[in-house]
């Protein structure tokens, strides 16, 4: 073992002599090699940014995975038992959807059906109104004259029964998220996210927010805004505090989806069969859809197959580096015959000649991955500073290490392939060949 490092050590030492010698061979080698290495830094770096930002909106719109997410009916009575049995929980939240308008009384909210602002005037379906039998009619077959576009924005409004970031990471833009800690107010304390900020930052709507079976308009206070990763206007609020206005029953509109959604952490086991047994007591289906999320799984195929197209493309150019490497290698074995032989002549195994020749290769590899990680990170951060108000997930990245590894090991990987066959060639050389010297 002794041995075999002292072996080592001189190989590196004289491949290290060869590189200062022929700087600018080894500079030429680096270049050739240089766009295949720093291909695939970017393409493992691209995958892996790619990676976390689509988990980042999955996570944003469905939740953490192994999160289980219960969809509940929304049957007479169900909003009521759920919101019970979450109650003084803090491994579960409960989420009613209903819609309201925020703005002046008697008037049709400009973004009617509650899309984004920008949407807003191009023909959104007609509202439909259904009764608990589920018979629906269009909302202007009930009205006798159809009210006028005013300063009112519909949106989403999402009645939740504890920090629902715990499960869905909600990013603050402003202001603060919804606190449980304090009492319910009478006046609902809403936290919209950024299309809301959007439409009450271009219209200046009157505190009035109407609710479907609301006892009356409450002036809501909006306290922050977040970005949730959804479509449309939305706001969250404590459902206690909706409770102050309208029944459990009214929580969740069937008119805008019905039901309630139920996020829990992996711990709650009991939860759902604790709400099967209440259903069921109350004669409430049980069967409800209960999964966990495992959004990784979900899309890690789909990454992982444009990785392997990506990576084989950057596998081409950086053959286009080895063959660089190879005539140089070859073409530098050639000028040293000499010294080769004379090297064998006093002595010199065959397999330290490779070595040699081998680690100049190797060496010159790993300087070049050094550069194309330098380049991808100096990239990276450019990238970062120049597009990351566009592109929200390009604020603050870290480069990834899985991509510096790749960069190492395609390096070696080229290092090796472009310099075997010169360590072949050189470990041939006959000793006879220093008397032509």
């Amino acid at each position: 073992m002794i041995r075999l490092s002292g072996r080592l050590r001189s190989s590196l030492i004289i491949g290290l002599q060869g590189i200062r010698a022929r700087k600018l061979r080894t500079l030429l080698s680096m270049v050739s090699l240089f766009l295949g290495v720093l291909a695939v830094v970017t393409v493992q770096a691209g995958s892996v940014i790619a990676q976390r930002a689509l988990l980042a909106d999955l996570e944003l719109q469905r939740g953490k995975d192994g999160t289980l997410l219960m969809y509940l009916p929304s049957e007479q009575g169900a909003s009521a038992i759920t919101l019970d049995a979450v109650a003084g929980r803090d491994d579960a939240v409960a989420m009613t959807r209903a819609q309201a308008i925020i703005g002046e009384p008697g008037l049709r909210p400009v973004n009617e059906g509650g899309v984004p602002i920008d949407q807003a005037g191009y023909g959104p379906p007609p509202q439909m109104v259904c009764d608990d039998h589920g018979n629906c009619v269009e909302q202007s077959e009930q009205d006798d004259e159809p009210k006028p576009v005013g300063q009112a924005v519909e949106l989403s409004l999402i009645g939740i029964t504890g920090d629902v970031r715990e499960f869905r990471p909600f990013r603050l833009e402003s202001g603060e998220f919804v606190d449980f800690d304090s009492a319910p107010s009478l006046a609902p304390r809403l936290v919209i996210n950024k299309h809301a900020a959007e439409a009450f930052a271009a219209y200046s709507v009157p505190a009035e927010m109407r609710i479907t079976g609301a006892s009356a308009n409450p002036t809501p206070l909006i306290v922050g805004v977040v970005d949730d990763g959804g479509w449309g206007p939305t706001a969250y609020v404590r459902a206690d505090e909706l409770l102050n206005w309208t029944e459990p029953a009214g929580l969740s509109d069937p008119n805008y989806g019905g039901g309630i959604e139920l996020l829990a952490s992996p711990t709650a086991t009991d939860l759902e069969q604790i709400l099967r047994s209440r259903f069921a007591a109350n004669d409430i289906p049980t069967e409800f859809q209960v999964e966990t999320i495992d959004s990784l799984e979900q899309m890690g195929s789909q990454i992982s197959l444009m990785r392997w197209i990506f990576l084989g493309m950057a596998a081409l150019v950086l053959l286009i580096g080895v063959a660089g490497i190879l005539n140089v290698g070859l073409a530098t074995v050639g000028e040293r015959v000499e010294e080769f032989a004379l090297r064998r002549a006093v002595g010199t195994p065959r397999f330290l000649l490779a070595g040699i020749v081998l680690a100049e290769t190797l060496l010159t590899g790993l300087l070049t991955a050094a550069a194309a990680i330098g380049a991808g990170v100096v990239g990276l951060e450019a990238a970062s500073r120049l597009f990351a108000s566009r592109e929200p997930f390009l604020a603050n990245v870290a480069f990834p290490w899985e991509a510096g590894v790749a960069g190492v090991i395609a390096g070696l990987v080229a290092g090796i392939l472009g310099g075997l066959i010169p360590a072949i060639r050189a470990a041939r050389i006959p000793i006879a060949t220093v008397m032509r010297a």
